[in-house]
């Protein structure tokens, strides 16, 4: 297939939003292509102006030469992983599940989502 414009476009990209706390609006990237950022005042502008500013990167990169990275599929991803912990972090883990009347593996999916949320709004 050939990589041309439409073929990057039609391409799943991430879109970060951020909030302005400063000036107010929004400010979206796109992790994948470095540069790729616009900003918005009105939430319902998110989509079509970062559309715009993928469009307008895609065809700067293409018109000179630079490396156009690709996302990511998900499916590179198995969704699991091995952890080391010392063994008090261990029982602590435990015991707070135990309380939650769920597994182990629930509440530590549960506090890793919570950690990744507060994580993504605040960069």
């Amino acid at each position: 297939m050939k990589k041309d414009l439409d073929y990057y476009l039609s391409l799943p990209y991430r879109m970060v939003i951020t909030p302005d706390t400063e000036e107010g609006g929004f400010t979206v990237l796109c992790p994948e292509l470095p540069g790729c950022i616009t900003c918005v005042e009105n939430i319902d502008d998110v989509f079509p102006m970062f559309n715009d500013a993928k469009k307008c990167w895609l065809e700067a990169a293409l018109k000179e030469g630079i490396e156009i990275n690709e996302p990511i599929p998900e499916e590179s991803y198995s969704g699991q992983f091995k952890i080391r912990m010392p063994k008090s972090l261990h029982k602590s883990l435990a015991e707070h599940s135990k309380q939650e009347g769920i597994s182990m593996n629930q509440y530590c999916l549960y506090l890793l989502a919570k950690n990744d949320a507060v994580y993504n709004i605040s960069n």
